[in-house]
């Protein structure tokens, strides 16, 4: 897979996952898998778009009144210290490949699938809210540092089961959720020790970082103030179960060797 191809997806992944609040870690993470890149590296890669992509949205979703610290709080105060410890940890290839692929599979099924949420359901409670989210974000901040993901198309799923929020501020808090774990779990990666740095191939992949930043702004203008979400996510979520299923192939393969 050449360059300009890459970062021709790369945009489309960009405009496609932040309309609907994500980052499109784990897309990027697949494909750079898919087009034989070091697998060291790419946490690292897919982390920095992952920043670019929700750092532009998040104004839009703060803009549009979409998001409040008190949403999200709760969300990041145990996942971005797991994020970081997740990007720290040394993983080897087939379990970093059968962790992504799986992942998606669950995460990809649930985005197909989960309703529509019109409305905020309190039914919890503030207390009910903090004692769901601190330990859902930890556990999601974790496998989202090890991956090189934000966690976002983990988070999400997760809100709309509870009914914590409506479908646009759903985009908000992951936008914010995806930034600061990106952040931290780009911190650990790029602080391993030993004989591998992924600092050393890292600015490398810079024409993927300016079209995720192009799409990003092109895909969060469209998803806070234009585009109905519905359509969009159903078909993210289709691209998400077809990558899926191509690494837990290749999962398989170093598996069964």
């Amino acid at each position: 897979m050449t360059l300009l191809i890459l970062a021709g997806l790369f945009f489309l992944t960009a405009v496609a996952y932040s309309a609907v609040g994500f980052g499109g870690g784990s897309t990027y993470n697949a494909l750079l898998i898919l087009s034989e890149m070091d697998y060291r590296l790419i946490p690292a890669i897919a982390l920095s778009c992952n920043i670019l992509v929700v750092g532009g949205g998040l104004y839009h979703y703060l803009r549009g009144g979409f998001l409040t610290i008190n949403s999200l709080l709760p969300f990041i105060v145990l996942s971005v210290p797991m994020a970081w410890l997740g990007g720290r940890l040394p993983v080897s290839e087939q379990v970093f490949i059968g962790l992504l692929g799986f992942s998606l599979l669950v995460a990809g099924t649930q985005m197909l699938i989960k309703p529509q949420v019109t409305g905020m359901h309190k039914s919890l409670g503030k207390t009910g809210y903090w004692f769901t989210a601190v330990p859902v974000g930890g556990a999601i901040g974790l496998l989202a540092g090890i991956t090189g993901i934000g966690g976002g198309i983990f988070l999400a799923p997760v809100i709309y089961y509870f009914h914590l929020a409506p479908a646009r501020t759903v985009a908000g808090i992951t936008s914010g959720f995806i930034l600061v774990n990106s952040v931290a779990g780009l911190s650990g990666q790029l602080m391993k020790a030993g004989e591998y740095s992924p600092l050393e191939g890292w600015m490398q992949a810079w024409p993927l970082f300016l079209t995720v930043v192009i799409g990003g702004q092109i895909g969060s203008r469209l998803g806070a103030y234009h585009l109905p979400e519905n359509w969009i996510k159903r078909l993210t979520a289709i691209l998400m179960l077809y990558v899926a299923l191509r690494l837990i192939w290749r999962w398989a393969g170093l598996t069964l060797v």
